[in-house]
């Protein structure tokens, strides 16, 4: 048996598999986000630890006997959150998480010193890790004087599971402080921050042996002393090792809090001037780019909040057929946008409010508005040299058929629907347990899941989408002089 814990921003996943990759449990424990101001989003990072225990109770609690035979552990987080330790491993102060923008001043600054692009293949975005060191040596200096160790949201867990202060290329690669290309701590970079290689987590590689479970916490679960705790990744290039997206051309597109299009690389391709991510990925000598949006289903569920009624009853509104872009556009920067705008202060909009604008039109332009945003990542990723064939769908926002149908004419290539079952970043992080536990090939392990059925683009619509995206592309720079 293999256990994949995914540390997430609103909770965390246990889950179990066999050597054949069956699932045969899970269990998940919630958390809460902290958002004392405005553009701040924090955690304590003993509420990972305690969810950790939850979600591994309610597991052991149905599955005793399969949970007391684990031989290896893989861990998938939440990216760049800057955990802060002193020389006793305690916590300095609350994790300041992905979604953050504070740092907003730090990350132009930084992003202004071309090392960073050049090492690091990035864009330094505010919710980078390093520039949300910047800001803390600027505004709680006597907390940055304490630093001894930073670590990632999961390698906190490994810290506990473990005892080691070891990260993994995929998540490291989203500090601002790694060298991309070559796989290693830049201590130029870090210098820049004035941090150096002792601040920092040794590094392996996701598919990798990186720790031994805790002899106390073994005996805690009744199972074997010494079980091997994988490297892991970061969220998505965990979700990534679920979806078999490991090789050149293999991608997804995940409808979750945050949106991602995601493309697996042979080889490393910068283009930071997209605002594409590109990051190690999770298997040895392999890299990956993505586009990134703040808001995808956060966007539905915002609208959900105000509107009384369940994201559910909202898409269902829609009917099955998808329709051509209404007058209503929504522009879903409700966080700031990543890909490819690099904006923490922009914010979201409707335009084209009329008396006719009823609920359904507003869900419409909400979903449309994310399809384009997806888009605009689309593009990003072309003009960062990566053309995609197909993409196959995962997150919650994925069982609306409505919503990956405009997704599939908005982008103008196939959506892909896995059969039921769990592909997502705890069944990657399981994948990654057996392979450092067992060393079996990556690439024979992580395979694509089958596929229940394809959307395909609706050319009918085609040329109506296209102007729809043109009129969405034009609004930014408007809005943008009006924030």
């Amino acid at each position: 048996m293999y256990l994949g814990l995914d540390l997430g921003t609103s909770g965390v996943k246990a889950l179990l598999i066999d050597d054949r990759q069956a699932i045969i449990g899970s269990g998940h424990a919630s958390l809460d986000v902290s958002r004392p101001h405005h553009g701040w989003s924090e955690q304590d990072p003993s509420e990972w630890v305690r969810a950790c225990r939850e979600a591994i109770a309610e597991l052991r609690a149905s599955h005793a006997k399969e949970f007391s035979s684990i031989k290896g552990i893989g861990l998938s987080g939440q990216m760049h959150g800057a955990t802060l330790l002193d020389a006793a491993d305690s916590v300095l102060r609350p994790c300041i998480l992905w979604n953050d923008t504070r740092s907003f001043a730090e990350a132009a600054k930084l992003d202004a010193d071309p090392r960073f692009r050049k090492l690091t293949g990035n864009i330094v975005f505010p919710g980078f890790t390093a520039p949300k060191l910047a800001w803390v040596k600027a505004n709680e200096p006597a907390i940055f004087a304490k630093v001894a160790k930073i670590l990632l949201p999961k390698d906190y867990l490994r810290l506990w599971l473990t005892g080691e202060h070891i990260s993994e290329m995929s998540d490291s690669a989203g500090t601002s402080w790694l060298d991309v290309e070559k796989r290693r701590w830049s201590g130029e970079l870090l210098a820049v921050t004035e941090l150096d290689e002792k601040h920092m987590p040794a590094l392996a590689e996701g598919t990798e042996k990186a720790g031994e479970l805790r002899a106390e916490l073994a005996s805690e679960w009744g199972v074997n002393a010494g079980i091997s705790v994988a490297g892991g990744a970061g969220d998505n290039a965990a979700s990534a090792c679920g979806m078999g997206a490991v090789g050149a051309g293999h991608a997804f597109v995940s409808l979750g809090t945050s949106g991602v299009l995601f493309a697996a690389n042979a080889s490393y391709l910068p283009n930071p001037e997209s605002a594409v991510h590109t990051f190690c990925h999770a298997l040895p000598a392999t890299w990956h780019q993505m586009g990134v949006i703040l808001s995808a289903t956060d966007s539905l569920n915002w609208l959900s909040g105000i509107t009384g009624k369940s994201a559910g009853e909202l898409t269902g509104e829609l009917g099955d057929a998808l329709k051509a872009p209404g007058g209503v556009t929504f522009l879903p920067y409700l966080s700031g946008e990543r890909t490819p705008h690099n904006d923490a202060a922009i914010r979201g909009a409707f335009v084209g409010l009329g008396h006719e604008s009823h609920r359904a039109a507003l869900t419409q332009a909400v979903l449309e508005g994310v399809a384009f945003a997806f888009r605009d990542s689309l593009e990003a990723l072309h003009r960062a040299g990566t053309t995609l064939e197909r993409v196959t769908a995962i997150g919650g926002g994925s069982r609306s058929r409505y919503w990956l149908k405009a997704i599939a004419t908005a982008l103008g290539i196939p959506v892909d629907v896995p059969a039921d079952g769990d592909f997502g970043a705890a069944f990657g992080a399981a994948r990654l347990g057996l392979i450092a536990a067992s060393g079996a090939d990556p690439l024979a392990v992580c395979t694509g899941p089958a596929i229940a059925a394809t959307i395909e683009p609706e050319t009918a619509l085609a040329g109506a989408f296209e102007d729809a995206y043109k009129r969405y592309r034009a609004l930014y720079p408007a809005i943008r002089s009006a924030v």
